[in-house]
């Protein structure tokens, strides 16, 4: 098979196999839709990422709807998602397109590239699969199959990797179908050319793949090692008064920005941040009720939760809730965990 011939085959492996997705449900594409998914889908798994889709959908089923809603039930329906800089842009985003677009997603590469969190790749998804523009949407996937497709060396987390592989994007898509070229890619990716140990006897474009020729598909993309996460122990406070629990909210800006969180002290050693707890709190540690690993991309967190009996709030904002109230509040993720937890326990009637 020629090189160039592959988006045919691709295609026609595409019709057959597509996934059903609930964000693919109208054709052409929803415009807010496609933004809201694939915002959704950075750093997230798709199996996550359909049910949170569905809930986002009925609070907020238009751009408008998303607008007028307050920052805490933004952050609120993203918590569990993470990196909820995503969430404030999206909210941020809504806003502007109301004021400059009269609640109509612009189709304009310009226009949504100024746009708060829309970056080239998403420009690309709302521009192809929604607007029908010849526009590639370049993600993980597309870098992936690209560089073993065309056997790239370059590394594909580099400017120039980057920029070679966008090239061959921009020369592959077929005309009439650049949004239907650019999923395919993406169910490629995610069924067949995964990361490790490619399924290349079900791919459709085997034949045109110089890495499976070459038998290098171990070995290509070419990708830059990412940095060794840094680890802490982070001890939590329990403190509770009449069936209510104190929780504190994080800085507007930042990690996890604006969230509310139980008290809380970082360090890398464990028994340290248990003494900066008391120290924060003027209060005593009981013993270690609960510990939870949580990982995020820079960082993880080994946690441990502490009963408390007596506290001394210091300077930020805070406030009890009980764990109904707090269902209504945007939790950092960490502590939904815990919070998880203290319902279930509250609810089974055990004192913690």
């Amino acid at each position: 098979m020629e090189k160039n011939n592959w988006p045919a085959k691709l295609l026609a492996w595409f019709d057959e196999n597509r996934r059903e997705l609930p964000w693919r449900e109208s054709h052409p594409r929803n415009p807010y839709h496609v933004w809201i998914s694939e915002i959704m889908l950075q750093q997230t798994r798709t199996e996550t990422v359909r049910e949170y889709f569905r809930r986002w959908m009925e609070q907020f089923p238009t751009i408008k709807d998303l607008a007028q809603a307050s920052e805490e039930q933004v952050l609120r329906a993203w918590q569990g998602l993470g990196y909820y800089s995503r969430a404030r842009n999206l909210h941020k985003a809504a806003r502007q397109i109301m004021v400059e677009w009269a609640g109509r997603m612009p189709a304009e590469k310009k226009a949504l590239a100024a746009l708060p969190g829309i970056g080239p790749y998403t420009v690309g998804a709302i521009l192809s699969m929604a607007f029908g523009q010849p526009v590639p949407a370049v993600d993980g996937n597309l870098l992936r199959v690209l560089a073993r497709l065309y056997g790239v060396d370059e590394d594909i987390s580099g400017t120039a990797g980057k920029k070679t592989i966008t090239e061959l994007a921009e020369k592959a898509l077929p005309e009439g179908r650049p949004g239907d070229f650019n999923e395919a890619m993406m169910d490629l990716g995610a069924e067949i050319c995964i990361p490790k140990h490619p399924r290349c006897g079900q791919c459709p474009v085997q034949e045109s793949c110089t890495a499976w020729q070459q038998n290098r598909t171990d070995s290509l993309p070419v990708k830059k090692a990412k940095p060794i996460q840094k680890e802490f122990a982070a001890a939590c406070g329990i403190f509770c008064t009449e069936g209510r629990y104190l929780l504190h909210k994080r800085p507007s800006k930042g990690m996890l920005a604006s969230m509310w969180e139980f008290p809380m002290a970082l360090d890398h050693d464990g028994e340290k941040a248990r003494q900066d707890l008391e120290t924060q709190l003027e209060t005593a540690a009981g013993p270690a009720v609960w510990q939870h690993k949580h990982v995020f991309t820079h960082q993880i967190w080994h946690m441990k939760a502490y009963l408390l009996e007596k506290i001394s709030c210091p300077e930020g904002e805070w406030a009890y809730f009980t764990p109904a109230e707090w269902e209504k509040i945007p939790l950092a993720g960490p502590h939904a965990k815990l919070a998880a937890w203290l319902k279930k326990t509250v609810d089974s009637k055990e004192k913690v």
